[in-house]
């Protein structure tokens, strides 16, 4: 019985030879016959990949092959086997594109000078603990918090990862900076590279979740500090963590709660928008009105 799952990867650590690996990784997808995306840089690999499960399984095997991949935490979740139109491996100068790619250092340990992670309990652990001290700090681009954050989270206003230079140096967020900043993105990697941006800024008390809000939600589900449901870079869209997920995002035209991330019909626009299925049915020819930042040409991020 076909059991197609997707895995959200990524690992930092010196690669010398991106476009050799590059060749290699992609022979791996093709011999399993993954589809997904993987993106190489000089500071490690990120990716996310789906296919049948005991191929994924191979594919990972293979991959820890490379020493330093050995401590790669592969994040599973369920695929529909259609989520990837095809295989693309890429050579970048980053991993996720904050466009700050000298301000990144890596060695075998991963990031230099990035913040502490801590794992979910120790998410709960440290609110619990310090009440108000803590604040939420969004890593991803905004439109993917219109369904799914932190309680109380700040939501940076970003329609990319390039967009966060801008927003930390505006200062805005500058009285944070002697608070307990507690940084979250899908994955991990995201915050692996703007914790190390906000430290660098003058933020005293930075931390990542180790995992992200995958780990986080695997972990606590609909029950802890996580509400909404989570955005996702493939043809899903979003996930639950739960069968009592919360309904948080509201339609573009009516404000109806809804989850659903639909391409806009606008000949002129064909954007991402949250649609209710009513709305959806029935917008086609009105002028758009919601915000024109949500990109159909989704970026790989984790």
């Amino acid at each position: 019985m076909a059991q197609p799952k997707i895995i959200l990867f990524y690992c930092f650590t010196p690669i010398s030879d991106p476009e050799t690996f590059k060749l290699w990784q992609l022979s791996l997808g093709e011999q399993f016959n993954l589809k997904g995306r993987i993106i190489i840089s000089e500071h490690g690999i990120n990716g996310t990949l789906g296919g049948e499960m005991n191929d994924l399984k191979k594919y990972i095997r293979k991959s820890k092959e490379f020493k330093p991949f050995k401590k790669i935490d592969f994040k599973w979740s369920e695929g529909t086997g259609h989520d990837f139109p095809r295989l693309s491996v890429k050579v970048r100068p980053e991993l996720v594109a904050f466009g700050t790619p000298d301000e990144i250092k890596v060695d075998l340990n991963g990031v230099i000078g990035g913040g502490k992670h801590l794992k979910p309990y120790e998410v709960d652990k440290l609110v619990a603990e310090r009440g108000e001290e803590v604040v939420f700090f969004d890593g991803r681009n905004s439109f993917e918090a219109k369904v799914g954050k932190f309680k109380g989270a700040v939501v940076p206003k970003t329609s990319t990862t390039r967009d966060f230079i801008k927003e930390i140096d505006s200062g805005k967020y500058d009285h944070l900076k002697n608070k307990a900043v507690i940084t979250y993105c899908t994955g991990g990697i995201r915050c692996e590279i703007l914790s190390v941006i906000m430290k660098n800024r003058g933020f005293n008390e930075v931390y990542q979740i180790k995992g992200g809000i995958v780990r986080y939600g695997d972990k606590f589900g609909d029950d802890g500090l996580w509400e909404g449901s989570l955005y996702t870079f493939d043809d899903r869209l979003t996930i639950d963590f739960s069968d009592h997920t919360k309904l948080i995002g509201t339609c573009a035209r009516c404000e109806a709660k809804t989850k659903s991330f639909r391409n806009c019909l606008n000949p002129n626009c064909h954007q991402l928008v949250l649609l209710c299925d009513p709305c959806y049915e029935n917008h086609v020819g009105l002028p758009c009105i919601h915000d024109r930042e949500t990109k159909v040409n989704r970026e790989l991020v984790g």
